[in-house]
């Protein structure tokens, strides 16, 4: 494949018929073997014509030598001038299943052509699977095979969690309540460490750090607990610096509501938050139903939490919508304190107008408390009939409904 598609896509729309016949033949000859496939399958040119372009660079001086080009606005048009909601129609299946990894701005799509081709139609928009597929490639997605991994095929009701978790998100943003997608960042070593990236600096006047990463030779952690609100594009990061536990976690939801959330949401009554399986938010994490209870109390709302699928974590908003955007914003710069680490973070910025909020939290969290059963008896949780062990909500010990 060349090493721009993007670019020549977008070159290829500058072109007229006999010029882009002749350019993606010229390319498919670069290419050599297999390159007549991989530019049908980048562009969507026929092969005939594709075949009929290398002929005619190879027959030389002749070229276009009928000089007929079809006049501007001949042809078929292209579906979206036909049909101008279809790509806002395509936008918002892709949104309802978008995946990506967190530290790449490229998302990658879980469903296949044909799939979103069959959708499409149903909701009234007839299209082929070849042409979703040059229209995805147009709005920056990669599609994405479905496989297994080592860990294992895919967990059973991962699509009906999916489905479900969306009808949540909607019926929140219906109501106007909150919603967040939270999660832990990658723990940061604070101190003078290489941190992967490059950064505009002086010519020969580098950032010097430490040779060895040693642990010895760090500040300590900076554990970021996150909090996207997927309602404002807004986020929030609680900045730890001992161990990233379920009261930790929680603590970081409360300081979400002081800074933003009472004021955003004055009459507030529920809360939706979307999170990972695992770690100090986990499913399975008795310590996280624990402090949620006591935050329900505290806020007097009813929390309902919706849990990803094991080995799914990379489709929370929080990872692509904010979490990636972190990191390249610090990239290059090393994390030489604490206050470095707060800073870069509350300067993320991006054009969707994203804002983020960073505050040092240097209360330690002890690891390991254990829960009783007495006191996970008196946990106001309710379980959902689908999934309970993904989907509860803790009620407020002073909610009434």
């Amino acid at each position: 494949m060349p090493a721009d598609a993007k670019f020549l896509l977008r070159v290829l729309r500058t072109l007229n018929e006999a010029q882009a016949r002749w350019f993606v033949a010229r390319e498919a000859l670069a290419l050599g073997r297999g390159g007549l496939k991989a530019m049908h399958g980048l562009t969507g040119m026929a092969r005939p014509t594709i075949l009929r372009g290398m002929r005619e660079l190879q027959a030389g001086p002749a070229l276009g030598a009928s000089g007929r080009v079809r006049q501007p606005g001949g042809g078929r048009k292209r579906l979206e001038v036909a049909d101008p909601k279809l790509v806002r129609a395509i936008e918002k299946i892709m949104d309802e299943t978008t995946a990506g990894d967190p530290m790449s701005l490229l998302r990658w799509t879980s469903k296949s052509t044909e799939r979103i081709a069959e959708e499409l139609t149903r909701r009234g928009h007839p299209i082929s699977a070849d042409t979703v597929g040059r229209r995805l490639r147009e709005l920056e997605y990669s599609l994405q095979a479905n496989l297994k991994t080592k860990e294992g095929s895919a967990s059973p009701g991962r699509d009906e969690q999916f489905r479900y978790i969306n009808a949540q998100v909607k019926r929140f943003l219906k109501r106007g309540e909150p919603i967040l997608s939270i999660d832990t960042k990658k723990k940061e070593r604070v101190g003078a460490f290489k941190n992967a990236g490059r950064t505009w600096r002086p010519t020969g006047q580098p950032y010097h750090v430490n040779i060895y990463d040693y642990p010895s030779l760090s500040v300590g952690p900076a554990i970021p607990y996150g909090a996207y609100d997927v309602q404002r594009n807004e986020g929030f990061v609680n900045v730890g610096m001992s161990h990233d536990t379920a009261e930790f976690a929680v603590e970081s939801l409360r300081r979400w509501w002081h800074f933003f959330g009472r004021r955003r949401y004055p009459r507030a009554k529920a809360l939706l938050l979307c999170a990972d399986g695992g770690g100090s938010n986990g499913s399975r994490n008795r310590a996280w139903k624990y402090h949620l209870q006591q935050l329900a109390d505290h806020l007097d709302v009813a929390i309902t939490v919706c849990h990803y699928p094991p080995g799914t974590s990379k489709w929370n908003k929080i990872e692509h919508r904010m979490f990636s955007f972190i990191s390249l914003n610090w990239r290059g710069q090393p994390l030489i304190s604490y206050e470095t680490v707060v800073n870069l973070i509350s300067a993320t910025r991006t054009r969707a107008g994203l804002r983020v909020k960073a505050l040092l939290d240097p209360r330690t969290y002890e690891a390991g408390i254990k829960i009783s059963d007495e006191a996970m008896a008196a946990i106001r949780l309710a379980r959902h009939a689908l999934h309970p062990d993904w989907n509860y909500t803790i009620n407020a010990r002073s909610y009434q409904k």
